[in-house]
């Protein structure tokens, strides 16, 4: 009777099945870099599973992992894998269950396709640097270049803190100079084009008249809350977003001021900066923990936000999420690195298009900057690179979100990077000179035309 009872037992648990965690790690061949963005179809392959559950579609993680579960798995099914991303050769691989008690964890090693290690084509810049601004007594710390081709410099004389100056420049002879009351920090431009100057406790409108320096003050909060959040406007549409430096996530969205409507477009998270800003938390002492607590009583923001914002933020693994918004004619442009894509819309906020971009992969051997920056008369957007000091502009096609080539500044370490119709500007000092910084042009190879709603908005979006 007993072995009759583990007979039917044996085949009772034989015949039943279980699900079967699969964990996958993606790792670069070459870098050792995790792969963000990989997308996995697992189909199993077994005559128990029926239904929806047969298959699962995933995409891997910021930490280049995909974890899923499929459902009706017998010791001995097979599970096939199709693993495929933009720019690494697609891998196929054939999984057998061997023990339904243990997560199935591999780790995959995928070839970067051959494209990409083609040699990168560089430009050299024609001609050499000019000089455009240079003073014995005042160095460079920011500077815009305004629509009719004078410069608008922020200038100090020994430290920028200390005092500073702003300085109307036509390329020729200072035209006329202010001194700036207030401990200035930088040069800003809002969505209309006007310049500001960002202080420590406020912000000053600039304004030229009959060639003199005018400033109005706005209070800084006021400033960053209802101004800066502005990225651009196309008609009656203005394009915003509540983009916090401290938070891994944000939110682009259109105001229509004819019936006062807000909408959401898309939304930008840095998915792996998420995880661990959250986690925090989990290894905060019992006080903090109890203070984070009494703030989401009383605000009802997450004990785990309050942590992260507080004390993740100041550590060295936490990074800004960065996905900027350019303006191109009628189109808006976004580049969703945390997703690598390129989203289009037009001038309604409806997108258009979608587009795979990964010109930021593998930044230790490109020297990514994450930075992007647009000529402010054509529209066209460049990638920064930095590799051994040399700075290399790339010109992006916003058809395709490549990079179709590089453009190699004359000097190493420059700073201040603008580009303002086809001429890029930076500033810069000879290492260990005592030389003041100047500042310095170069003309790109490029001929591209005006933007062609520059007249509407007298300017293109700027940069993040």
């Amino acid at each position: 009777m007993r072995h009759f009872i583990f007979i039917l037992i044996t085949f009772v648990l034989s015949s039943f099945s279980w699900g079967q965690v699969v964990y996958i790690q993606f790792v670069d061949t070459k870098s050792g870099e995790n792969i963000q963005n990989v997308n996995v179809l697992a189909k199993l392959m077994d005559a128990n599973s029926k239904g929806k559950d047969s298959t699962f579609y995933a995409r891997s993680s910021g930490k280049g992992i995909v974890s899923f579960k499929l459902e009706n798995v017998a010791i001995g099914s097979t599970i096939n894998l199709n693993c495929t991303h933009p720019i690494y050769e697609a891998y196929s691989k054939t999984l057998k269950t061997k023990s339904l008690s243990d997560t199935l964890k591999i780790t995959l090693f995928l070839q970067a396709t051959k494209s990409l290690q083609l040699k990168e084509i560089v430009v050299k810049a024609p001609g050499i640097p000019d000089t455009v601004f240079r003073s014995e007594r005042l160095s460079v710390a920011d500077f815009e270049v305004q629509n009719n081709g004078d410069i608008l410099l922020l200038t100090y004389p020994k430290q920028l803190s200390k005092g500073s100056e702003l300085v109307l420049y036509d390329g020729q002879q200072i035209i006329t100079s202010f001194q700036v009351n207030d401990q200035a920090q930088a040069l800003t431009r809002d969505y209309r084009g006007n310049t500001h100057v960002i202080c420590k406790d406020n912000v000053f409108g600039v304004f030229i008249k009959e060639d003199e320096i005018q400033l109005g003050m706005l209070p800084k909060p006021y400033f960053m809350k209802y101004v800066a959040p502005i990225l651009d406007t196309i008609q009656t549409k203005l394009f915003l977003s509540n983009f916090n430096k401290d938070y891994p996530a944000f939110e682009y969205y259109t105001f229509d001021q004819e019936d006062s409507s807000y909408r959401v477009i898309l939304k930008i998270e840095d998915e792996l900066m998420m995880e661990m800003y959250r986690a925090e938390y989990k290894w905060m002492d019992i006080r903090t923990k109890l203070w984070a607590k009494n703030k989401e009583l009383e605000t009802g923001i997450d004990a785990e936000i309050w942590v992260g914002a507080n004390y993740f933020t100041q550590s060295i693994y936490y990074k800004e999420v960065y996905a900027p918004m350019f303006k191109r004619n009628d189109s808006i442009y976004v580049f969703n690195y945390p997703k690598d894509r390129l989203e289009v819309y037009n001038k309604y906020g409806e997108c258009k298009d979608s587009i795979a971009i990964y010109h930021h992969y593998n930044a230790k051997q490109t020297g990514w900057q994450s930075q992007l920056i647009q000529d402010k008369i054509t529209g066209v957007v460049y990638a920064i690179y930095e590799k051994t000091g040399s700075t290399y502009l790339g010109l992006i096609d916003l058809k395709t979100g490549m990079i179709q080539e590089k453009v190699k500044l004359g000097f190493r370490y420059v700073d201040k990077i603008r580009i303002h119709n086809n001429v890029v500007y930076y500033v810069y000092r000879p290492f260990e000179s005592v030389q003041k910084k100047f500042l310095y042009k170069e003309k790109l190879p490029y001929t591209f035309k005006a933007n062609k709603t520059i007249s509407e908005n007298k300017i293109a979006i700027g940069e993040k």
